[in-house]
């Protein structure tokens, strides 16, 4: 088992323009999250927050503290969101086992110590996505499940962006002190995830971009509206977009993301639209 933790400045929309491909997906894009029996956690100075996968197969994996937090435990002044994206996973908290299978979730409070994810099955193990935000206060732990979850029908196919999205960590779900999370599946014959675009300057956002064919790819848009740049990512990689950026992008097949947000307030429709005809 191994834990790991690459901390990602945060950067300007000055240093940005002057940005070319390579060092655009330096910046943002983080490839190879899901590991093996193990943690690789990416902190980036946007409002603090982490992402992390973990799959386990052979092993119990245990949520370790990293040396980024100088902290006496990982979640002493964290709370955690988990999502999995795999088959059916435990997860335990300080004795109590939670059952996570597949699309459903588990919320986290601040104060718990013992954290470890496992996997029933070696052959279809479990993927968990973790999410992790700063807390003032300790909420109860929740578990998420299908049929608990916010669900919106969104877009439509004329405009080729007719989506499904499910609110799974938001406050009127679960009590929180600023993570959100959810995740939005694109129907057959639409391509775009957000459309129109949109910029909420009082939070931060990441994309995990999941259940894209091996051989298609999803080109992630971001940038100020009037200079927007792009990221082509493939299956299981995510995106870091800052407030001050848009945040939406186009597949070549249809797919699926989970959307994860810190910030200053917790309002889900605190947001502004660009109007699509305006970007540039």
């Amino acid at each position: 088992m191994s834990t790991n933790c690459e901390v990602r400045y945060a950067a300007s929309t000055r240093e940005v323009k002057t940005m070319d491909t390579k060092a655009l997906r330096d910046e943002f894009l983080v490839q190879n999250l899901m590991t093996k029996d193990g943690i690789k956690w990416v902190y980036s100075h946007y409002d603090r927050y982490m992402i992390a996968g973990v799959v386990p197969v052979n092993t119990e994996v245990k949520l370790e503290i990293v040396d980024a937090l100088k902290a006496d435990f990982f979640l002493q002044r964290r709370e955690l969101g988990i999502i999995n994206i795999g088959g059916t996973g435990v997860v335990t908290v300080d004795g109590t086992e939670y059952t996570i299978a597949h699309k459903e979730a588990l919320y986290l409070g601040q104060g718990n110590k013992n954290v470890s994810f496992s996997s029933p099955s070696a052959d279809t193990p479990a993927k968990f996505y973790l999410n992790s935000t700063p807390a003032h206060k300790a909420y109860p732990n929740k578990k998420i499940g299908i049929n608990d979850v916010e669900q919106i029908e969104l877009g439509a196919p004329e405009t080729a962006n007719a989506r499904t999205l499910r609110k799974y960590i938001v406050n009127s779900v679960v009590d929180v002190c600023q993570l959100q999370m959810g995740m939005t599946t694109i129907k057959t014959g639409s391509s775009w995830n957000t459309m129109p675009a949109h910029v909420h300057d009082r939070r931060m956002e990441v994309y995990f971009y999941f259940e894209i064919p091996e051989d298609q790819a999803v080109c992630h848009f971001m940038g100020e509206t009037n200079e927007t740049r792009h990221i082509w990512m493939g299956n299981e990689e995510a995106v870091i977009s800052p407030p001050w950026s848009i945040h939406s992008g186009s597949g070549t097949s249809s797919y699926s993301f989970i959307w994860g947000m810190a910030g200053e307030n917790l309002d889900y429709g605190d947001m502004d639209v660009c109007p699509t005809n305006e970007l540039k």
